[in-house]
């Protein structure tokens, strides 16, 4: 499909959840429209609201601190999640070993964790991290322990009998396999990253995103309330664009786009 193409769908899809969140809350097909702007406010309210936020200035404080937990929690998680992924990966007793309380952590709550990163890191930014952390790493880990497991004993065992050692198997045959899988990871981790900010901050903070939609929800303001969701579906979506731009730099080999070579 072209690229223009694309757009000009996902541009209708948009216009078209528009025009029904407009019909609905400015029309009385489906209820009072009092009580349906109370709930579901207007798309040229929001529009407006989130126009006036981002030219007053006074919301880039606040996104400026969510985006430091975001981008703290997306770094360390995946690189904790991509070396940890990759000795797990390689070491099977070890892996066999912590593969319970591998599973039972990545089971627990993450808002259950959220007033405990509270209570040891503060009210800080360093609690939203943690809470980051925890939703990226797993995501990320994952994702890279089977990408490296996915490699064919074939290709391993050719790859010895031409004399390979651990680096170079790793540099030419493990690390091509696991790299489509962790770009992938990435792209969802992300968006993770931003939650855990978030909650954390909608938790118990005095700054960032997440406080202003609390903020905004404890008296009522729906309009302020998708304001701030719309900011960050903004917000997430530059951060994956950011990523898609270094993952096509990084991302030489595909799975299908192998070499051969005569012997």
């Amino acid at each position: 499909m072209k690229r223009m193409k694309l757009l000009s769908l996902q541009i209708l899809v948009m216009l078209v959840f528009l025009a029904i969140w407009h019909v609905v809350t400015t029309t009385s097909l489906f209820g009072d429209v009092k009580t349906m702007q109370f709930f579901f406010s207007t798309p040229s309210a929001v529009l407006t609201r989130t126009f006036k936020q981002l030219t007053s200035g006074d919301i880039y404080y606040h996104l400026g601190i969510t985006l430091t937990e975001t981008v703290l929690a997306f770094v360390i998680g995946s690189l904790a999640g991509i070396l940890f992924g990759f000795a797990f990966a390689r070491r099977e007793l070890l892996s066999a070993v912590f593969d319970p309380y591998i599973k039972a952590a990545n089971a627990l709550p993450r808002v259950v964790l959220a007033p405990i990163f509270a209570l040891w890191f503060g009210l800080g930014i360093w609690s939203k991290v943690a809470l980051g952390f925890t939703l990226v790493f797993f995501i990320v880990f994952f994702n890279v322990y089977q990408g490296v497991r996915e490699v064919s004993p074939t290709i391993l065992s050719n790859a010895r009998m031409l004399g390979m050692n651990e680096r170079q198997l790793f540099k030419h045959v493990y690390w091509p396999s696991a790299l489509t899988w962790m770009f992938s990871s990435l792209h969802t981790s992300v968006g993770f990253a931003l939650v855990g900010a978030v909650v954390g901050e909608y938790l118990g903070s005095s700054a960032g995103l997440g406080y202003k939609i609390h903020e905004a929800e404890s008296v009522f303001d729906v309009t302020g309330v998708f304001a701030g969701m719309l900011i960050l579906a903004i917000f997430v979506i530059a951060i994956d664009s950011l990523v898609t731009v270094v993952e096509k730099r990084l991302l030489v080999w595909r799975p299908g786009q192998s070499s051969t070579t005569a012997t």
